[in-house]
């Protein structure tokens, strides 16, 4: 697949303020990409850089093909953006609004109907269409920015937190429309909910402080697992039986049912570990009542991520 964003060193300053610092990312066409970050990290003024609207101080950015310092209006009728706060006209009705912005977005007078039709039939919008938007709950005014955003067909979607504020059933309905877009469209989108973004994305950029921690989260827990055990005896000599095992790396008690502790054990993934770990534990003569796999969720990665960015940089 071809990329179709692609930032280099990019930075940008807000008077003495670093806002970016030396960030660099590729995104491919078709990808659903999550960008995370506590508030204040960066989020926005990449989403910004990427849409045309905010210049940056320094380092080149590509999108669709297009340079945002010379052809930020070219690169503009490539990307939709939908902001937070799914801004509408209020004094608009929804349909209304549909074609006025198709018009905005260079949509062909010839076309423009069939645009707005498209995007009513793809958001579910027929109940509201002829109503003002101002009467719209917060679900369907998310829908309808969605959907102002995707009447020019763009490559590219921007979603800045676009489940904010909904319902649960609202929040699976744009879910799996996000979920339907991939690969027609190319996706970035910024959520604070992090199990949202596991389920909707292939791949999780994390920032903090403006600095890009990783490009793929999620494929971060791969370098390192976690196993739950459960071991009678005495944890100094169960500590020192599993430390002398080739691959671990750490050890962890938590005493949360009864009196047999359960033991978080991080490995370096290789063959036959986990029998290896059974039998040693075994053949001491210690009673092993469980071994099993940790999840370690998208979550736990993010908190792992920034607290050790966090320590470093104290």
């Amino acid at each position: 697949m071809s990329k179709v964003i692609v930032a280099e060193n990019l930075v940008k300053w807000y008077g003495p303020r670093p806002a970016l610092r030396d960030v660099s990312f590729s995104i491919e066409e078709g990808e659903i990409v999550g960008l995370l970050g506590p508030n204040g990290s960066g989020k926005s003024s990449i989403f910004r850089i990427l849409t045309g609207y905010l210049t940056p101080t320094a380092g080149t950015v590509s999108v669709a093909g297009y340079d945002v310092f010379r052809e930020s209006l070219a690169l503009r009728r490539q990307v939709g953006y939908v902001h937070e706060n799914a801004p509408l006209y209020d004094h608009m009705r929804v349909v209304e609004s549909l074609r006025f912005m198709a018009r905005i977005k260079g949509v062909e007078r010839r076309r423009v109907e069939n645009a707005v039709a498209s995007v009513i039939e793809r958001l579910k919008l027929h109940k509201v269409s002829d109503l003002l938007t101002t009467k719209l709950s917060r679900g369907y005014r998310q829908r309808v920015a969605i959907a102002q955003a995707l009447l020019n067909d763009p490559k590219i979607l921007v979603l800045d937190e676009p489940t904010s504020g909904l319902d649960p059933n609202q929040v699976v309905s744009i879910r799996d429309f996000i979920l339907s877009l991939a690969g027609r469209h190319t996706v970035l989108i910024a959520s604070h909910v992090l199990s949202e973004i596991e389920q909707i994305a292939s791949r999780v950029m994390i920032l903090l402080d403006g600095v890009l921690l990783t490009q793929d989260a999620l494929r971060l827990h791969q370098a390192t697992q976690e196993l739950s055990i459960r071991v009678a005896g005495s944890e100094r000599d169960v500590r020192a039986v599993v430390s002398q095992i080739a691959g671990v790396q750490a050890i962890d008690t938590f005493r949360d049912v009864g009196d047999v502790p359960r033991y978080i054990v991080k490995v370096a993934p290789r063959p036959k570990l986990t029998e290896e770990l059974a039998s040693t534990i075994v053949s001491k003569g210690f009673a092993l009542s469980e071994l099993s796999p940790v999840a370690r969720g998208l979550e736990q990665i993010f908190l792992d991520l920034t607290s050790q960015a966090r320590d470093v940089a104290a």
